[in-house]
């Protein structure tokens, strides 16, 4: 159903078929700074709910405020929200971006492990994800009859990074994936990472058990539980192949084989695998960042393709990761 949508809004943002009420471009403003300052809000799309919630209650912890979860005036100055800070920035969709390519990705791995990669099904997905919205928002902040083409400027979520100096040691294709992206090169360094489910939330601790990060994150169901207890992250893999078996899915279908799947956005496991001391479990992106804390996980833990390259910059092979009721 999302892929289809996106093909439609590759033709003109103001597709009924995405079509979407006014956003309230207060609600966006505040979504902005949270992501800027590392608590992720979810999907930016000017509208309230637990992701959001759940952001406004990390960053107040984070900066000693009355812990609340709602934008009141102590967490907007906090926020800088009361500055003129542009929410959203118009921007020329370049011609390397609008040439694709672009493909639906099919539904069953046997048919993804046919493909050379699982990338964007079109332009309107490429670009909502590189702003962490949805191609809804991008309807709604737009003026009817927009088109996504090269040269089109649009009215984009200012989510764009403070730093693209990244780290000389990584590899060019995953700097390019930490760009397109919109992830700042400048991160703070993580001293151990909590998983907790009462939450829902993926939150990072710096030096001195500071709060410096948070992000929504989907983790276990009733057939996979959350597996509780101290763990630690042995190593990153970036733009990552995905091994698909389905002896390690109780969903899967009896007629499934194992298959190897491409790497790509789109792929089961995002843009970047962080891999746990626990066999067979990692903190992963998705292909559906809408969907965080609102679906179920096979025991992994998921997060938004952003917020896991995000979260790649900040651990390190031994970094302690914590999973609690």
């Amino acid at each position: 159903m999302k892929r289809s949508l996106y093909l439609a809004a590759a033709i003109a943002l103001t597709s009924p078929a995405i079509a979407s009420a006014a956003v309230d471009l207060k609600l966006l403003k505040v979504q902005v700074l949270l992501d800027r300052a590392g608590f992720a809000p979810g999907v930016i799309d000017g509208k309230g709910g637990q992701s959001l919630t759940a952001a406004l209650r990390g960053f107040q912890e984070a900066r000693g405020l009355s812990v609340t979860g709602k934008p009141d005036a102590a967490t907007l100055n906090a926020l800088g929200a009361n500055k003129p800070f542009p929410a959203t920035r118009r921007i020329a969709i370049g011609k390397a971006d609008a040439a694709g390519p672009f493909a639906p990705v099919p539904k069953e791995p046997a048919d993804q492990a046919k493909m050379s990669s699982l990338g964007y099904a079109a332009l309107s997905e490429k670009l909502a994800e590189r702003f962490h919205t949805t191609p809804a928002t991008l309807a709604a902040l737009n003026p009817a009859g927009t088109r996504l083409r090269a040269g089109a400027v649009v009215n984009f979520p200012n989510v764009l990074p403070a730093s693209r100096a990244y780290d000389a040691k990584l590899k060019d294709d995953w700097k390019a994936t930490l760009s397109s992206l919109n992830v700042s090169a400048s991160q703070p360094e993580a001293e151990k990472v909590v998983v907790d489910k009462s939450e829902g939330v993926l939150k990072v601790y710096g030096k001195g058990g500071k709060l410096v990060a948070q992000f929504p994150a989907t983790m276990g169901s009733e057939h996979d539980p959350l597996p509780i207890g101290s763990w630690t992250i042995k190593g990153a893999s970036y733009n990552p192949t995905f091994h698909y078996n389905p002896d390690l899915f109780w969903d899967a279908k009896s007629s499934d084989e194992k298959a190897k799947l491409p790497a790509g956005p789109n792929s089961p496991v995002g843009v970047v695998w962080l891999d746990l001391s626990k066999e067979h479990y990692g903190i992963h992106g998705t292909p559906n960042p809408e969907k965080i804390g609102r679906t179920e996980s096979h025991g992994c833990i998921r997060l938004a393709n952003w917020d896991a390259a995000r979260l790649s910059l900040m651990v390190k092979p031994g970094t302690p990761a914590i999973f609690q009721e």
